[in-house]
């Protein structure tokens, strides 16, 4: 027997409404793609700031990328992880010790960004005991006993800095390389006159009485000869492996980094990222001082030569093995 005719119209909706409801539980009921995941080596510098802006403002989330945080003591440490894929980016590595590596494995990293640093955009800087009475780099005499953040580019400015203004090492001051989380206590032990070190760490030891700055932005002027040069002495860097096999998720990293970069630099709220991220005291956030952070692609041709300037510098401290051109040191994005 036939269907009438008047009953074949509400079957058709019927199954079509049907139809839908089974697409769209079939929909609801598929799990979301999971997140693109990345390794990120972070060193104890204020200069990881656009790092924890991003994490806490959800510019990473919004990015689709799920990132983890690798702690780093060292910037040899950190180009070592790079090398072995044990991350596969790192917020603030040093440009003499990346350089050294990419002129050795050509297309082992690249800096998407780069820290510039100056008396005026802070981060390396000479420090003494709170009661020292050297009120100059020239009265690091007698002996005098300093510590160095560590690593090879580190302690080779801080060499060459002293050497610089005259001193010589072993008859005015002897120097060891010390991890940043141990500066304030080895200036309270007694068991070291002064140091060179980075922020956030000056500026807490300062507001705990331990220590007194003598000099900031130190690199600027004495090696590249002009206070007012950016000493491009850091910054952001990808393995060329996690480029070259996931060119979108980079894409999208530093995209998300930028975001980053920006915001830490013009929104002075963000410095309370410091406070959780980098353990400074929440009353000393708003008083660190940072770098002048640059995205390669906004990079201006006094940058360009500053960056050469630096790395020339680091040949010449025999920190760098082979002279490079900068320019095949970063990408743009």
């Amino acid at each position: 027997m036939s269907r009438p005719a008047f009953l074949s119209a509400p079957l058709r909706v019927g199954r079509l409404i049907a139809g839908v409801l089974a697409l769209a539980t079939a929909t609801l009921c598929t799990p979301a793609a999971a997140a693109d995941k990345i390794k990120v080596g972070v060193f104890p510098s204020s200069a990881a700031l656009p790092f924890y802006v991003a994490m806490n403002r959800g510019y990473f989330k919004d990015a689709d990328l799920e990132i983890e945080e690798v702690p780093m003591t060292s910037h040899p440490l950190t180009v070592q992880a790079l090398v072995s894929n044990g991350i596969d980016a790192a917020v603030n590595l040093v440009t003499l010790e990346g350089a050294n590596m990419e002129a050795r494995r050509p297309n082992t990293l690249k800096y998407i960004s780069l820290n510039g640093q100056n008396s005026q955009h802070v981060i390396e800087q000479f420090v003494v005991k709170a009661d020292s009475p050297a009120k100059s780099l020239k009265d690091f005499r007698n002996g005098f006993k300093l510590f160095s953040a560590p690593g090879p580019a580190n302690i080779g400015a801080a060499r060459a800095v002293l050497k610089k203004v005259g001193l010589v090492e072993g008859k005015d001051f002897t120097i060891q390389e010390q991890q940043i989380g141990v500066h304030i206590g080895a200036l309270q032990s007694g068991n070291f006159d002064g140091g060179y070190t980075l922020e956030p760490s000056a500026t807490i030891m300062v507001a705990q009485k331990v220590g007194k700055r003598v000099e900031t932005g130190v690199i600027a002027t004495y090696l590249l000869g002009n206070k007012s040069a950016s000493a491009f002495a850091a910054g952001a860097v990808m393995s060329g492996k996690f480029m070259a096999d996931k060119p979108d998720v980079a894409k999208r990293f530093a995209a998300a980094w930028a975001r980053g970069v920006k915001e830490a630099q013009a929104d002075s709220s963000a410095r309370g990222y410091l406070v959780q991220g980098m353990k400074v005291p929440p009353e000393l956030a708003a008083t660190v001082p940072l770098p002048r952070i640059v995205m390669v692609k906004d990079m201006s041709a006094a940058d360009v030569g500053d960056f050469q300037k630096f790395l020339d510098i680091g040949t010449e401290l025999g920190v760098v093995k082979e002279k490079i051109d900068g320019k095949t040191l970063v990408r743009a994005f």
